[in-house]
């Protein structure tokens, strides 16, 4: 076969797989139509899988808790940030504050996908001002900026890598189209408000409308729908140990279970699977039905 038929027929296979998956089919997703139910399935035994499971692996993952008392784990990020300027191509519906912003390629595409939903709407006016941060330069904005403003190195969601802070170009973000826009429909590409004003006292931190965290779907789902912050959420699930999310017709099992030193986890539905740890004391297992 000729090399440029050959072309041809990858990029009109590359082009179905856009279009089956093309970012705006999320933005369909009605938040009054995610169901959530205690889940407590009775598999056979020859259903389900288990999974070996490590101490360190409470540390890593989407789900970490990382605050005033949980601070970052010490192994750091698990990708590499980037730094957003010297990759073009990462640069795409969106601007940059300056040469510092970093996050890493993973990262970068999640809101690559948001922002280019955002601009179908004709929102598109994104400034990322920060991503990831290490600890010299936390250090350095808590020294500027005081406890009031920063959180002291190794206690900022910013050394963890999953968190950026979003700007406009157009106004504040309390008040600009992008914050509006991304406070209604963050969730259903796995961002959740991490700071929202009416939760000051549960978070401790301030009203922050830029700063955004990824923790994935169904996470997001479940927690815009119940009004919950991640502290609120990771006891939820240490509470109800297993939940059914129905989110857009895909089906979500998320189990918490604790851990210690590890061992063996049986998890009873079958399915692929996502694991994270707390930072705290368990894993939660989010198997997505296929």
């Amino acid at each position: 076969m000729k090399k440029w038929v050959f072309c041809v027929l990858v990029l009109l296979l590359l082009g179905y797989a856009f279009v089956k998956f093309k970012v705006s089919d999320l933005s369909a997703i009605p938040l009054d139509k995610i169901t959530l139910t205690d889940d407590n399935p009775q598999a056979p035994a020859d259903r389900g899988f288990t999974i070996k499971i490590t101490g360190e692996q409470v540390y890593r993952g989407d789900l970490l808790l990382v605050n005033q008392d949980h601070p970052v784990p010490d192994q750091g990020p698990e990708e590499e940030a980037l730094s957003l300027v010297q990759h073009d191509e990462l640069l795409q519906g969106f601007g940059v504050m300056d040469n510092t912003v970093r996050l890493s390629e993973r990262l970068a595409g999640k809101f690559i996908e948001m922002a280019a939903a955002a601009g179908e709407d004709g929102v598109n006016h994104f400034l990322i001002t920060s991503g990831y941060r290490d600890e010299r330069r936390q250090d350095e904005l808590y020294r500027q900026m005081g406890a009031e403003y920063a959180m002291p190195a190794g206690y900022s969601e910013h050394n963890l890598g999953l968190s950026l802070d979003i700007g406009s170009s157009e106004a504040e973000m309390n008040v600009a189209p992008e914050g509006k826009w991304l406070k209604e429909n963050a969730w259903k590409y796995g961002f959740v408000l991490r700071y929202p004003e009416n939760k000051t006292a549960v978070t401790g931190i301030q009203y922050e409308p830029w700063h955004f965290r990824y923790v994935g779907l169904p996470h997001s789902a479940i927690m815009q729908r119940n009004d919950m912050v991640l502290e609120e959420y990771l006891n939820y699930l240490k509470v109800k140990q297993a939940v059914k999310a129905d989110v857009n017709g895909q089906t979500y099992h998320v189990f918490y279970f604790p851990v210690t030193d590890g061992g063996t986890i049986r998890v009873p539905v079958e399915g692929s699977y996502e694991l994270s740890g707390n930072n705290v004391d368990g894993v939660i297992v989010t198997v997505h039905e296929e």
